[in-house]
């Protein structure tokens, strides 16, 4: 166990990529097993078995689906409706960065993608207007896990695919949490807008602009609809509709709004190749490890731990809360999740908690570690995308990240709110 842990983190404090990590401690966890190899051969069957899952075919649609309608010109005219919106503010365009990030999850499900979509158009914006580019880098990192938050989500495809939860109780569960960010987080930029003297929007927008906003935005909004309706309603699987999404963005962005050609199309099968293929292999690489931690009884040996320090699952939720952002400081978050989402679910079972709830806390508390230093992926991407330090986000940050590490615990202790869509929608008892 020593010498797996010592590969682990010897490999990945020396760079190399998280899904060759995963794997090869796996080998060498069969390998301290059984010296002799034979476990080795069931290596490629893991590899396979990790991957095959129906549900993960949603995974690969959802990402393309994003991408299309992110190059069809769409962040613009979101950006457009909810700056007509909330524009008008003190600290506007900050606000219109948090509602345009509601609006655009729909589309994507992923905070690294709405980190650089917005990285490379709004914080220029906020720039010319006033702000400083730390400040809209941090109201950008902050606002980009509402993406993986309010569905559709890749972490929760995962989550729901490997534990046997509802994918469909998930996203019901996710709208209320991502809402909830958005309006403290522009509570934060409120709180803030007269100490730091943030930029004044124009005036109150007409009826007219507003409804002209509503009209360029219109095609992009009704695909979240498309998913969430069909997966919701019970008429369509997350893969049938995600393929759906797929199709509907091809028509918006090719015939509606005619910004996509043949070149862009091959430049966007060759991005979600990539993005699709590399959150596969860190889910294929990690079953071989996970295989290796099943063998030995690890999990059981943290619940027991867990358990041993005390039973009241106040104490438990509190502990695997710091776990979780504990190690999201220095870990891919798709790779923890696939590793740990097996240690932790049966533990939040024998506490009590309902699988939605206990799935959505384990999310919520992986995407704030998207923005957490030293390893937050959508802090890294803003940061390539901007040319701004990664120190002076967070400096930026901290408002923003105590004020969602708030709601995770509001989301964490009380139940009912995680859980009420899903219980309104039939989805859970």
């Amino acid at each position: 166990m020593t010498l797996v842990a010592a590969v682990f983190f010897g490999l990945l404090i020396a760079g190399m990529p998280i899904g060759y990590v995963l794997g090869i401690a796996g080998l060498v966890g069969m390998l301290s097993i059984d010296p002799g190899g034979r476990f080795l051969q069931m290596a490629p069957e893991r590899f396979f078995a990790g991957l095959d899952l129906f549900t993960f075919l949603a995974m690969p649609f959802f990402i393309l689906a994003g991408e299309i309608m992110n190059r069809s010109g769409i962040t613009d005219r979101l950006i457009g409706l909810a700056d007509a919106l909330v524009g008008y503010l003190r600290g506007g365009m900050a606000h219109s960065n948090m509602v345009a990030s509601v609006l655009f999850a729909g589309l994507t499900g992923a905070a690294t993608a709405d980190a650089a979509a917005f990285g490379t158009t709004l914080v220029p914006a906020m720039q010319k207007k006033g702000y400083t580019r730390p400040f809209a880098c941090a109201v950008t990192a902050a606002g980009s896990i509402i993406g993986p938050t309010i569905p559709p989500s890749n972490l929760m495809v995962i989550y729901g695919s490997l534990m046997g939860v509802s994918i469909a109780g998930l996203f019901a569960a996710g709208v209320l949490p991502g809402m909830l960010i958005c309006l403290i987080c522009m509570a934060v930029i409120a709180a803030l807008g007269r100490r730091l003297n943030l930029p004044r929007g124009s005036e109150r927008p007409s009826l007219r602009r507003i409804l002209v906003a509503f009209k360029d935005g219109i095609a992009a909004l009704v695909m979240p609809v498309i998913i969430l309706g069909g997966i919701l309603g019970g008429i369509a699987t997350p893969t049938e509709a995600a393929s759906i999404a797929v199709l509907y963005a091809l028509v918006v962005g090719g015939l509606i709004y005619r910004r996509l050609s043949w070149s862009e199309l091959v430049d966007i099968l060759i991005r979600t190749s990539r993005i699709t293929g590399m959150v596969f292999l860190i889910i294929a690489s990690a079953s071989i490890l996970g295989w290796w931690m099943t063998f030995n009884q690890i999990p059981q040996a943290i619940a027991s731990a867990f358990l041993a320090i005390s039973e009241d699952p106040r104490v438990i939720i509190g502990l695997i809360l710091m776990l979780l952002l504990g190690i999201g400081m220095f870990m891919d978050i798709n790779a923890m999740l696939v590793i740990l989402a097996p240690v932790l679910a049966p533990l939040t079972v024998a506490i009590g908690m309902d699988p939605v709830h206990a799935g959505i806390m384990i999310i919520l508390a992986l995407n704030i570690s998207l923005m957490t230093p030293p390893v937050g992926a959508c802090l890294f991407v803003l940061a390539s995308v901007t040319g701004e330090r990664i120190e002076r986000i967070a400096h930026s940050l901290w408002p923003f990240l105590i004020a969602e590490m708030l709601i995770l615990i509001l989301i964490a202790y009380w139940s009912d709110l995680t859980l009420f869509v899903p219980r309104l929608m039939g989805l859970v008892d």
